[in-house]
């Protein structure tokens, strides 16, 4: 599955995607470093469903640049459930001016993400842990979630940890809604609010992208 820069800059002109972080060579080298691993990897191990250059682009980057925009010059930052390294690895990559430590559950894909920063030589701290015990220990400026459940899910999760999440930012689509309408049917919602920070049109479709900021109203 050969990918060239060539491919990657086409796909950034095809939807319109622009940021400071992409005017550097040496971002762009390692974002294309980072989704031939990914790619050749996933023929072995699930880690995602975005594997041509267009998919990437339209999902993974414009979600992970999105998010970036909304975190602090020099944030400690934490992903939940990181996965192939969507948004962790990626906003790693991005802004090498965070702190960013990805929580992988799944011993494998741990181990991947391990030695991807390894190869792209960027600065990670990776547990192979779920992200509600290192809450436990760790305090972060931002936690943030994208694909890995649905509020209901994230409230139970992070009951009790809220002092030690920061800002939780989850990336979602147009379904939020329900599964806000879900969490406030269990009483899920109780002491908590949801503020939309970022509504954004996803590329080639005609729906929108929202990242929700969770956090306790008091």
């Amino acid at each position: 599955m050969a990918k060239t820069i060539n491919e990657f800059q086409q796909s950034l002109q095809k939807f319109e995607v622009s940021a400071p972080e992409l005017q550097s060579d040496d971002i762009c080298d390692r974002i294309q470093q980072y989704c031939v691993l990914l790619w050749h990897k996933n023929q072995q191990v699930n880690l995602t469903r975005h594997t041509d250059w267009d998919k990437f682009v339209s999902r993974d980057l414009v979600d992970t640049l999105q998010i970036s925009s909304l975190i602090e010059q020099g944030s400690e930052v934490l992903d939940v459930g990181s996965g192939g390294g969507v948004p962790g690895l990626l906003l790693a990559i991005l802004r090498p001016d965070l702190e960013v430590s990805l929580a992988e559950s799944v011993g494998k894909k741990a181990l991947i993400l391990a030695e991807f920063s390894e190869v792209l030589g960027v600065h990670v701290q990776i547990y192979n842990e779920r992200a509600e015990n290192i809450l436990s220990d760790f305090r972060y400026d931002i936690t943030m979630a994208r694909a890995v459940g649905s509020i209901s899910k994230m409230c139970t999760w992070f009951e009790g940890r809220w002092p030690y999440i920061g800002k939780l930012l989850a990336i979602k689509g147009p379904g939020w809604v329900n599964e806000r309408d879900e969490a406030e049917e269990k009483g899920l919602l109780q002491g908590i609010e949801i503020d939309i920070r970022s509504q954004y049109p996803t590329p080639g479709t005609e729906w929108d992208s929202y990242i929700l900021e969770i956090k306790p109203t008091s």
